[in-house]
């Protein structure tokens, strides 16, 4: 049923929106003709069969005022702008739904507008990220795709003083709170433990969050990037449905934009696609996207409070009310966990050419907390970047000399201790065939005060050489040659777990994850 509007908004515009909606109900956008209809707190999106309109409700909300046509239209039009970057795919035109001569209504008639529509083609709904999310595993594949989609987003997102963003966080979490205290079945200490750990994160990092802003990260981002506003069309996925009635809103750090994805990743129990989305946009942002990754406790938990906020709201009106509720409580209950992360833990991988270093690292990096898993730090790629080279072209012998080595190995730990020290965890993915450079990494762990696992991955020769001849378009430059010539070599003393390699890599990673070591309150 249409919700009622206000009684500040003009009675006869919300009877007009009535009578716009009755006339799309009997259309074929409608129900009565084989179409559908999804209603929200702020739209009304009816589908038809290769179109689909969305009207904006005729309400004012504390966050928006779609109160009159014009203010509907304009709301409209500036939907179609902030999603065109993202989606040109699905977002068409803004069509008028007009009253025509002799009393009825058309769609992009030629009377007179009483209503507006953005006007998108229809994509499957079951192809929301959510519903994929909530049936199936995301493959690697999609995980990567998705993270490429919010990189170019971001890099094509105006950049924006960051004044607004710093002052509004406060009362974002203010707003969580209130709505928190006033829900039904919330602890009322788990509420106060979340507000006062929220506001300790934005206390502490205040630095962080305004050097950020002036360094350029504070943008006119989508602005609610949860999985639910993202499509899955021709198995690439889209952007869409961005923040288009409060500028301010949208305007974030990127971090906090990114972070909405990674916690319904979370949410959704696809910690193995959170993780790959993490590491893949954190290694096309380059090395200085690195340095806030201290706020991503504060970022997830936010977000995680905000879906929430969302959902209990949703339980107060809709059908399936206690549905909604209970789906709130658990992003509640996730807010509370990502607020007080784990200590890290660095992780170092090392074994010669074709051991399957690299599936291990990507295997392990979304089992080791605090979410969303560690950051994958390979030699192999290091040693790319330092020569300006894409991961995939080889490099010549003399990359590989032992002075050069020293660089990339040196390199891996000044990344490592970077990304400790914001509370993050770390899978370093090296040969470490000297005994000094296993000796140096165990090292950092002791001085950074985190705990540290070494993994040494062992495997017969024959299935090393096979593996390597297999390789396509990898960072490894390593030939039958290199393996050869490392089975020669002596490596000294291993005082870290050898794991045998040989076999299937699900074998192998059951083989190294019982070194995983337990962690405060690990569920």
């Amino acid at each position: 049923m249409t919700q009622r509007p206000p009684a500040d908004i003009a009675v006869s515009d919300a009877d007009l929106q009535r009578q716009v909606l009755d006339f799309l109900d009997g259309s074929n956008f409608g129900p009565a003709q084989g179409g559908k209809r999804i209603d929200t707190h702020a739209s009304m999106v009816f589908l038809g069969t290769d179109r689909a309109l969305k009207i904006k409700r005729a309400v004012r909300l504390p966050f928006l005022d779609y109160s009159t046509l014009e203010k509907r239209k304009r709301a409209c039009e500036e939907e179609l702008k902030v999603n065109a970057g993202n989606a040109p795919e699905l977002y068409r035109r803004v069509v008028a739904i007009t009253r025509e001569p002799d009393g009825a209504f058309a769609i992009d008639g030629a009377g007179t507008a009483v209503e507006w529509a953005v006007e998108m083609t229809r994509f499957d709904e079951t192809q929301s990220l959510d519903q994929v999310a909530s049936s199936k595993t995301i493959e690697p594949s999609l995980a990567a795709a998705l993270a490429d989609a919010i990189l170019r987003s971001h890099a094509n997102a105006p950049r924006r003083n960051g004044e607004s963003w710093l002052s509004s966080i406060l009362p974002i979490i203010e707003r969580n709170t209130a709505k928190f205290r006033a829900a039904r079945g919330l602890d009322t200490g788990a509420v106060d433990q979340l507000d006062a750990a929220s506001r300790d994160w934005v206390t502490r990092l205040q630095p962080l969050l305004r050097q950020r802003a002036e360094q350029g990260y504070v943008r006119r981002c989508h602005g609610d990037l949860h999985l639910a506003n993202v499509a899955l069309v021709g198995g690439r996925p889209l952007l869409f449905d961005a923040i288009e009635f409060d500028p301010v809103i949208a305007t974030t750090d990127v971090l906090y934009d990114l972070a909405f994805t990674l916690m319904d990743l979370i949410h959704f129990e696809q910690a193995a696609a959170a993780n790959t989305v993490y590491n893949r946009y954190l290694a096309g942002a380059g090395k200085e996207g690195l340095d806030g990754l201290h706020l991503l406790p504060l970022f997830l938990s936010i977000r995680a409070a905000i879906r929430a906020h969302v959902l209990f709201v949703k339980s107060e009106s809709a059908t399936d009310g206690e549905s909604a509720r209970q789906q709130a409580k658990r992003y509640f209950d996730l807010a509370g966990r990502l607020v007080k992360p784990n200590p890290p833990l660095l992780v170092a991988i090392g074994g010669l050419s074709g051991t399957g270093k690299s599936v291990l690292a990507r295997q392990l990096a979304s089992l080791v907390e605090p979410l969303p898993g560690a950051l994958i730090v390979r030699s192999d790629v290091v040693r790319k970047h330092l020569f300006g080279t894409n991961e995939s072209v080889a490099l010549p012998e003399s990359a590989y000399r032992p002075d050069t080595s020293k660089r990339v190995y040196d390199e891996l730990l000044d990344t490592a201790r970077h990304v400790l020290v914001q509370g993050c965890s770390v899978v370093v993915d090296a040969v470490y065939m000297e005994e000094a450079e296993r000796t140096e990494i165990a090292d950092l762990a002791a001085k950074q005060g985190v705990g540290f696992l070494g993994l040494f991955l062992t495997a017969d020769l024959e299935t090393r050489l096979a593996r390597i001849e297999q390789r396509k378009d990898d960072a490894s430059d390593a030939t039958r040659n290199v393996a050869l010539k490392q089975e020669a070599a002596a490596i000294g003393a291993v005082n870290w777990h050898r794991i045998n390699a040989s076999g299937t890599p699900d074998q192998t990673l059951a083989g190294a994850r019982i070194f995983l070591p337990a962690q405060p309150g690990e569920r």
